[in-house]
């Protein structure tokens, strides 16, 4: 407890969710999923509200020291539940532009049946709205509870290399947020630095679902 508790101070790095206010919007219809806490629903983007799902490519430990596939097994956990017609309400913007709502499938609150699973924490800096959620999974030692617990910001400020497939360097510059693939001209001169919120990507709809364009370099 006392680890993730430290973490969760620490894991400020890398947090993605920092809201500008709008009217209230309203958004329905058949969701794609691109990770655990990111939807689109026609041209919307949306990140849900008050929950931090692990990346795609995070890895957590069970209690014996054995390493699964927790950003994997978020983002099918939340392609399970976001079947069909999604309603979602949102009354903020990202840094991004994405928007930042509560989203439900027949009445029940997506962000809170994935905590409830264990897979994903409340993202207490930006909600407490699922704390009950949270110490639920807790208690029971489910999804990423049951064994040491690295929240997915502390995974973002220190994932410096890519994982797997997860190749896609996205970048921060003073052209704006930019990704590059493997194959771009600039993409061996680019480097990755985690602590200014620049991070890897998966695929190039993970990169622009979370708010990167491409690189005009192919």
């Amino acid at each position: 407890m006392f680890r993730f508790c430290t973490l969760l101070v620490c894991g400020v790095l890398g947090a993605s969710v920092v809201p500008t206010a709008l009217m209230a919007k309203e958004v329905r219809g058949p969701a794609r999923v691109v990770d655990g806490d990111t939807l689109v629903i026609g041209d919307e983007i949306l990140r849900l509200h008050g929950i931090d799902a692990p990346e795609r490519a995070q890895d957590c430990t069970r209690s014996d020291g054995r390493t699964w596939a927790c950003g994997a097994a978020a983002t099918e956990a939340m392609k399970a539940r976001a079947t069909g017609v999604v309603s979602c309400r949102g009354t903020t913007r990202d840094r991004y532009g994405r928007l930042v709502a509560v989203c439900s499938k027949n009445d029940v609150d997506l962000g809170a049946a994935l905590v409830e699973d264990g897979l994903a924490i409340a993202y207490r800096q930006y909600s407490t709205d699922y704390i009950g959620q949270e110490k639920a999974a807790m208690i029971a030692k489910r999804g990423i509870w049951s064994g040491p617990v690295e929240t997915p910001a502390h995974w973002r400020a220190h994932s410096n290399d890519p994982t797997g497939d997860c190749a896609i360097k996205g970048n921060i510059s003073s052209n704006g947020h930019l990704y590059h693939v493997p194959g771009m001209r600039s993409y061996a001169a680019t480097k990755i630095d985690e602590a200014k919120g620049e991070r890897w990507f998966c695929t190039e709809d993970e990169a622009r679902a979370a708010g990167w364009t491409a690189a005009d370099t192919r």
